[in-house]
């Protein structure tokens, strides 16, 4: 049996287990967690195929800083197709099309915020990532044919020579770069927002740019692990305005970072209590709620 017909086998395969969980979910509901769960991986996995081929020619033509931008709008429309779900994005100003470069930071809920970048992305930008994401197969492939900023966390020294290096490259290229300050997924059923990191921050000071906040509601509803539930459904995303960090200095970046969490925070309890369509109260111990928290790729 040749390679391109075992590849041909698995992928009508897939499809067809794909069609009968989402066949089943009329009677079984659950069943539709899984369907959009394979959904949501092979459409991950034809988009990095798709990111690995096309950040190559990139950057071969010189273009390659608008790779990660290609390839997540690629994955945003296979996927909306795929699982039904849609992260809609609200920019009356358009700053996305218009601040370059800047660091953007967002809220970190599950896996499905790849989706959201997807959705997001500008132009011109790209992300930070632990270096052990690198060995990942495909994913990890794209992501260095692309121009993404790995850090050793493991290694300070590494990981301030990291961000001095993005730093330069932001200035140099005015290359934007997205964060999750979180640093890690909260699977939370409400809108709360773990304790800041400070590495966007100071990256955003070295480098004398903006920091643009994203806002995604809280999409438990759409997507709550915990209960093997999956919907369809639209995700609201607002684009803030930016925060100028101009003449700041290291001394200046807790500050930074508490009130960009705050605002943001409001931003969040608002955007989801239209989302769910239910009174929400601003979440008191947030702060703490980290113990449920797991590391993501994205590195903050």
């Amino acid at each position: 049996m040749s390679v391109t017909n075992i590849i041909a086998y698995f992928f009508a395969g897939y499809g067809a287990l794909t069609v009968f969980f989402y066949a089943l979910s009329m009677a079984v509901p659950k069943a539709g967690f899984v369907a959009r769960l394979l959904a949501f991986y092979i459409s991950m996995l034809l988009s990095a195929i798709f990111g690995i081929v096309s950040s190559i020619i990139l950057t071969l033509a010189g273009h390659q800083q608008i790779a990660q931008w290609l390839t997540g709008r690629t994955f945003h429309y296979i996927t909306r197709f795929t699982t039904g779900v849609d992260f809609v994005i609200h920019d009356p100003k358009n700053i996305l099309g218009t601040t370059r470069p800047a660091i953007f930071i967002g809220n970190h809920q599950t896996e499905m915020d790849v989706l959201m970048l997807g959705a997001m992305f500008p132009r011109y930008c790209s992300v930070t990532a632990k270096a052990s994401l690198k060995k990942t197969p495909f994913l990890g492939w794209f992501m260095s044919l692309s121009g993404s900023i790995f850090i050793d966390r493991k290694n300070s020294k590494d990981a301030r020579e990291a961000m001095k290096g993005a730093a330069l490259e932001i200035q140099n290229k005015r290359q934007s770069v997205y964060m999750f300050p979180e640093g890690t997924r909260s699977y939370s059923k409400d809108p709360i927002m773990l304790p800041f990191k400070k590495g966007a921050f100071h990256l955003a000071v070295q480098a004398g740019v903006p920091i643009v906040p994203v806002v995604v509601a809280n999409y438990s509803h759409i997507l709550y692990f915990k209960k093997f539930i999956w919907n369809a459904g639209k995700i609201p995303v607002e684009v803030l305005d930016p925060i100028p960090t101009k003449n700041l200095t290291a001394d200046d970046v807790n500050d930074l970072a508490s009130s960009t969490r705050e605002l943001m925070l409001e931003k969040l309890v608002e955007l989801t209590s239209k989302a769910q369509n239910r009174p929400i109260a601003m979440p008191v111990a947030a702060a703490n709620a980290n113990s449920s928290g797991k590391s993501s790729g994205i590195d903050t």
